[in-house]
């Protein structure tokens, strides 16, 4: 079918096309003017997913992904708020409002979630676009009534945001409390523990302790090292106690110098008396016995003075073995503070940890509590719903428009469904294109009523085509 036998059917049906263009614009207005109007309240919500918590003041990271808004349409959408929405307003407790829903359901079910999903078949939500603003749309007969849903839908969606957040600190913060009380037995057992052995070993300052017996210690090692080097020297001299001409002591002996220095002007007085009177003289027998008094007193010191140096080579060998000894009770005295020290030690570490454990703890359950008693939330009412003025339908130019368009489709598929019923001639062309053999010529009838009743016939000359109408070869 081509564009001009479209356009002849259309002309030669033209009542059909406008009898069902009528009809469904008839009905339209029709429809529209029974059924009753529809009023439409929008609430807005801002829902800011980039603000940070209240209580941490960091940015939440679940606030940060693309579902976080989704998640936010279905809550509003969601069954629990819109049983909020039915208790906030009572609907439940209308007296008319539990005849429908006995009458309806027979008292079957929940008056609360009948009336829950009535509210929420009438609920739009649609966020706007590249924002994070969500409109909050019911639809109802009554203005006002519709305007008091959609409130009643953001504020019951605020509601339930806080409470969401608010529950599970609740659980967190009691799960916490009881832990807080058993790390506070924890600690308190570690803390006596740490305390009752400083009380049984005498510990103050453990590391001042060790400080001070190390250094003692230290002393004790050093006076090792100096008198074993004095019991090496006292031993050398001991060992030298046969000659006593070169001992150190008696070198340095004042006395035994002075007793030598004696006997030594002794004999030059005896060699004086000896040459003058004899050998028999009683003054040089004197002198004789006086010198040997004093080489008998000059022995006895110097045996004094060496028996002294094995007496002082014995001190030493005792005071050696006092100071190790006592170098030994120091060092297992060390050894025993240090253990004791680790074991404090050791002690101090379960009372830091548990000291840890339980602070952590007691700064969590401060958060959560903090948490489970917030009412802030990151929804604001940015256009609370008004009772609207105008019907959001019916819409007299889109239904006109709309019952325009389909009463025309309408009409013109009747015209070609007619027209398939009822094929009928209207040009030469369809001759042509039915029988399947040129057309030599047509006649045109014009319509005598438009010629004011003269009737006229008007030959047509055929157009001939000397190629068409020679026969085909053979």
């Amino acid at each position: 079918m081509t564009f001009q036998q479209f356009l002849r059917i259309l002309s030669a049906r033209w009542l059909a096309v406008v009898g069902t263009l009528l009809f469904v614009l008839a009905s339209v207005v029709a429809l529209s003017l029974l059924l009753p109007p529809k009023y439409k309240a929008t609430a807005a919500l801002l829902i800011d997913s980039k603000s940070p918590d209240p209580i941490l003041g960091a940015l939440l990271p679940g606030q940060m992904t693309a579902a976080y808004m989704a998640t936010q349409l279905d809550i509003i959408q969601s069954d629990r708020v819109a049983r909020r929405v039915v208790t906030m307003l009572k609907i439940d407790e209308s007296p008319t409002a539990q005849q429908q829903w006995l009458e309806e359901t027979e008292g079957k079910g929940s008056i609360q979630n009948y009336y829950a999903t009535l509210l929420a078949d009438r609920l739009d939500v649609k966020p706007s676009k590249e924002s994070n603003v969500v409109n909050i749309s019911y639809k109802s007969s009554e203005p006002q009534f519709a305007a008091v849903i959609a409130n009643a839908f953001a504020q019951a969606y605020i509601d339930t945001n806080v409470e969401l957040k608010a529950d599970p600190a609740k659980q967190y913060a009691g799960w916490f409390d009881e832990r807080t009380k058993g790390l506070r037995q924890q600690l308190e057992v570690a803390q006596g523990k740490l305390t009752a052995y400083q009380r049984a070993n005498g510990i103050v300052n453990a590391d001042e302790r060790l400080d001070t017996e190390s250094f003692r210690l230290q002393e004790l090692s050093t006076q090792l090292v100096a008198i074993q080097a004095l019991r090496t020297e006292s031993q050398s001299r001991q060992a030298q106690a046969g000659n006593t001409d070169v001992l150190p002591e008696v070198l340095q002996s004042g006395l035994v110098q002075g007793m030598r220095a004696d006997i030594a002007r002794q004999e030059a007085k005896l060699k004086d008396l000896s040459s003058q009177y004899g050998p028999n003289h009683p003054q040089v027998l004197r002198a004789v016995a006086e010198g040997q008094a004093l080489r008998a007193k000059l022995d006895a010191e110097i045996k004094r003075v060496a028996g002294g140096v094995g007496t002082n080579a014995k001190v030493n060998i005792q005071r050696e073995s006092e100071i190790r000894a006592s170098l030994d009770a120091q060092k297992k005295k060390v050894l025993e503070i240090k253990k004791q020290r680790d074991e404090l030690t050791v002690l101090q570490r379960e009372v830091e940890n548990a000291q840890k454990a339980y602070d952590l703890t007691a700064q969590r359950l401060v958060q959560t509590s903090l948490e489970s008693q917030t009412q802030q939330t990151n929804v604001a009412v940015l256009n609370p719903a008004v009772e609207p003025i105008d019907p959001s339908f019916p819409k007299w130019p889109l239904n006109i428009a709309i019952a325009l368009t389909v009463g025309l489709m309408f009409g013109v598929g009747l015209a070609l469904f007619l027209e398939l019923l009822n094929r009928r001639v209207r040009s030469p062309e369809d001759i042509a294109e039915a029988l399947g053999l040129p057309v030599i010529g047509f006649l045109d009838a014009v319509d005598v009523r438009k010629r004011k009743g003269r009737r006229r016939k008007q030959l047509v000359l055929p157009r001939f085509n000397p190629e068409r109408a020679l026969p085909a070869p053979y």
